[in-house]
């Protein structure tokens, strides 16, 4: 749902709006309860009505961490673009079947690739397309982020049998925590509590292989199994996480 309560819309906002509501299937109304979005400040946010210490939760391209990793950090030598593939080739096709909050798409796209965003969660997904827009309306990213990042509503297991074929299939599923919370970012806890876990992320794999034409990724917690039990061609190690790579050809 997203709460509009004490909101005084314009006649754009409202239509906007409704847009989204039509398009994730969620609606419009004046209460809220648990997790749910609420238009604040001309974005969308994720808030929970019983947790007020809990920040809101937003998809913010244009501001913040993102922007200081795209200009400060998340250059070719990082681990995830080396994964990818990247540092070999910067016009990748690539499908991000697990999108999230969209921070790792985001990162390959300022790098050169094409990627399209899969988010199944309706609210995780219209925080994505409202990030999308505001920072489309940015002047240093509007000319290249609307042709790098596009958004398909859908489960990855749907999207990896609908979409067209893609040199690059990354994969994030959510794993499940470990048991001491201080390991576990306050915002990626509450992220959890939203979308859960991914019980079908091992049959992700095979279907991420037939569609990828170079290599499938798959991020891992440094302490967790390979997907599926699956040994990857070869590990990319991150400071916190690691990047299974499955090779199929040469980029």
């Amino acid at each position: 749902m997203i709460v509009l309560s004490g909101s005084v819309l314009s006649a754009a906002e409202q239509a906007y709006l409704d847009g989204l509501s039509q398009r994730f299937g969620l609606i419009l109304t004046e209460q809220a309860e648990g997790w749910h979005l609420a238009w604040q400040s001309q974005a969308l946010v994720l808030r929970h009505t019983d947790l007020p210490k809990q920040s809101d939760i937003v998809v913010d391209f244009a501001s913040g961490s993102a922007s200081y990793r795209r200009q400060h950090g998340g250059g070719m030598g990082e681990a995830i673009a080396k994964a990818v593939g990247l540092n070999k080739k910067r016009d990748l096709t690539l499908i991000d079947a697990t999108a999230g909050l969209g921070r790792d798409a985001f990162v390959l796209a300022c790098l050169g690739a094409r990627v399209t965003l899969v988010e199944r969660n309706p609210l995780v997904a219209a925080l994505l397309a409202d990030g999308l827009r505001r920072a489309g309306e940015q002047p240093d990213l509007s000319d290249w982020l609307p042709e790098r990042m596009q958004l398909h509503f859908a489960s990855a297991q749907q999207a990896l049998t609908e979409l067209d074929a893609v040199e690059v299939v990354y994969l994030d599923p959510m794993f499940p925590e470990r048991q001491k919370s201080a390991l576990v970012k306050k915002e990626m806890r509450a992220f959890h509590q939203v979308v859960g876990e991914d019980p079908d992320a091992d049959v992700l794999l095979p279907a991420a292989l037939a569609l990828a034409s170079k290599r499938v990724v798959v991020k891992r917690p440094a302490y967790a199994p390979p997907l599926a039990g699956t040994k990857p061609s070869h590990e990319v190690k991150g400071k916190n996480n690691r990047f299974d790579v499955y090779v199929k050809a040469a980029i």
